[in-house]
């Protein structure tokens, strides 16, 4: 299994209704690590971090989000991995460091 690390960037209703406690259930109920939390401009982003197949798994969660969310784009983006983290977090609301490749 190859290991890799993935951005992403939920827009929609995701904010109040859930969302990141939800991403972190999906994610370590998958074994996954890294971290979501709500953005000032009114989405969910996050890194998630594991085997591939387990995060294509996740990403079809987070595509459709807890039952009162509404997801209408699901952005993500391949990383360098990460050897700082043990486990998946839900972080304090800041700014989007989210970026598309280009």
């Amino acid at each position: 299994m190859t290991s890799k690390r993935v951005a992403f960037k939920v827009h929609g209703t995701v904010q109040g209704v859930g969302f990141r406690d939800f991403t972190q259930k999906c994610a370590t109920s998958y074994g996954l690590i890294g971290w979501a939390r709500n953005t000032t401009c009114g989405r969910v982003e996050g890194e998630v971090q594991g085997d591939d197949e387990t995060i294509k798994k996740f990403m079809q969660q987070i595509d459709k989000g807890p039952r009162m969310a509404h997801v209408v784009k699901l952005e993500k983006r391949d990383m360098d991995l990460l050897d700082s983290e043990d486990h998946f977090s839900v972080l304090r609301t800041a700014e989007s460091r989210f970026t598309s490749e280009a």
